[in-house]
């Protein structure tokens, strides 16, 4: 049976409690998919707050330390964890150790975002505003979440953690926490203000003020009968049939994102010092990625070239809020519209640098290079559909936004090749069996003159029915 009295207040204190937990989470953490410090075990822990929602349910924000040097490398993350005396079969997989010292010695520990009691009563805390110690939950006072919404934890996810809510709202529970707005409550909150009905809007969300001000989680309406972009480009390729009028449309709801965000946030014209600034970063991570991955050696002069020209470049497009982690699973398909979703940005990134300004470019470059891996993830490989998929997306940005993608082609290839080499660091460190596909998109950027969207006939036309 869960605990039925709550924990005192000096076995909530953080010394108290970690001497229970410490070691059970140093040997759990590293094996969950949202853990960041992948192949590296946690050498030490910090509990930075604990709060009791419920008897027997703690909210915690630890800070693990992942790795040696100076300054250590670590990181801040949300647990949700469940004390028993005894787990229930239904729990034997969310069992992470039973408690051996401390407060909770004898006492099983186990990770209650699995538990649907416990997710149930995390709704139940959004439904109704207030503030349980640091813990402040919020909702949009025009909206009402009705009670008793059957949870069901998603799986698909890595970096962070989702439940759905009788198939009616979705909660996401961000596992790597940093200080500051998250850009997921952000930016949808400012673009369905703008009128935008691209993104499901924020209902309810939390957040904390110890140790310091940050978003942990945000409730948005579900999207039951929607299919994302990912699915959707596979069945494509595996069934044969055509995918250009999808990405026509996906690329006139992309431009309607970006108008609105253009509108909802300040955009600036960069500066040639910023482009160098820019191409900088990009080559130093071109050399970062050389050195941990020898296959990208030979091809690294040519992508070389590519950020030189982009340093050289005296843009004008302005820089404004994007998606800034654009790819075929950050959206969905419902009928014949498209929605974007997860604005979160890359989150191995400072968040100040995911809220940066930046070039609407960088998303579309994004898309492009998922238009490519979804045609090389399949046998045989069918470059043409990739080309075909990658112009009629354009060609759809350029209806909707009044400018084409393809006339700033020197920015589209630095932006794409960035995002290829960071493909391939992520394949070698996570995926090491499709290294090989971000590698021929590396081939063909490193070739001299290369554009990023490569040759092929003019896109056909499509209707605007997005």
């Amino acid at each position: 049976m869960p605990r039925t009295a709550p924990l005192s207040p000096d076995s909530l204190g953080s010394a108290a409690l970690l001497t229970s937990v410490a070691g059970l989470l140093q040997a759990w953490l590293p094996r969950q998919r949202w853990f960041a410090g992948k192949g590296r075990p946690v050498t030490d822990l910090t509990l930075l707050s604990v709060t009791e929602l419920h008897p027997g349910f703690l909210h915690l924000l630890v800070h693990a330390q992942h790795g040696a040097g100076a300054p250590p490398s670590g990181d801040c993350y949300q647990l949700l964890l469940g004390i028993r005396e005894a787990l229930p079969p239904r729990l034997v997989h969310a069992f992470i150790g039973r408690a051996s010292q401390g407060p909770l010695a004898g006492l099983m520990v186990y990770d209650a975002f699995r538990d649907p009691r416990s997710t149930g009563l995390l709704l139940e805390r959004l439904r109704h505003p207030g503030t349980v110690g640091p813990l402040r939950f919020e909702r949009d006072a025009q909206v009402t979440v009705p009670a008793g919404l059957a949870p069901r934890l998603l799986d698909a996810e890595q970096s962070n953690s989702s439940v759905v809510y009788g198939d009616s709202y979705i909660l996401k529970v961000f596992r790597r926490v940093q200080a500051g707005i998250n850009p997921d409550l952000e930016v949808p909150w400012a673009l369905v203000r703008q009128g935008c009905t691209r993104v499901p809007p924020p209902v309810a969300w939390f957040r904390t003020s110890r140790p310091q001000e940050a978003t942990l989680g945000v409730l948005q309406p579900f999207l039951p009968e929607a299919t994302d972009g990912w699915t959707l480009a596979l069945k494509s390729l595996t069934s044969g049939r055509d995918f250009t009028e999808e990405a026509y449309q996906l690329g006139c709801a992309t431009a309607e994102v970006h108008l609105a965000l253009a509108a909802a946030f300040p955009s600036e014209t960069p500066s040639p010092l910023q482009n160098k600034q820019l191409a900088a970063a990009m080559t130093e991570r071109l050399a970062a990625t050389s050195q941990s991955v020898p296959e990208l050696l030979p091809y690294a002069p040519g992508l070389r070239a590519a950020f030189d020209a982009l340093a050289e470049l005296d843009s004008t497009r302005p820089a404004q809020r994007i998606h800034g982690d654009f790819h075929l699973g950050q959206v969905l398909r419902a009928g014949r519209r498209w929605f974007v979703i997860d604005f979160e940005g890359e989150p191995a990134r400072p968040l100040a640098e995911r809220r940066r300004r930046q070039s609407p470019v960088r998303d579309v470059a994004g898309m492009l290079r998922s238009f490519d891996y979804a045609a090389r993830s399949r046998r045989p490989w069918r470059p043409a559909w990739a080309r075909r998929c990658r112009e009629a997306y354009c060609a759809g940005y350029a209806a909707e936004a009044g400018w084409d993608p393809r006339e700033e082609p020197g920015l589209l290839r630095g932006y794409e090749t960035d995002r290829a080499v960071y493909e391939v660091l992520y394949e070698a460190r996570h995926r090491p069996d499709w290294l090989p596909v971000p590698l021929a998109a590396i081939a063909r950027l490193a070739e001299p003159g290369r554009t990023p969207s490569g040759s092929g006939p003019p896109a056909p036309s499509f209707s605007h029915n997005a």
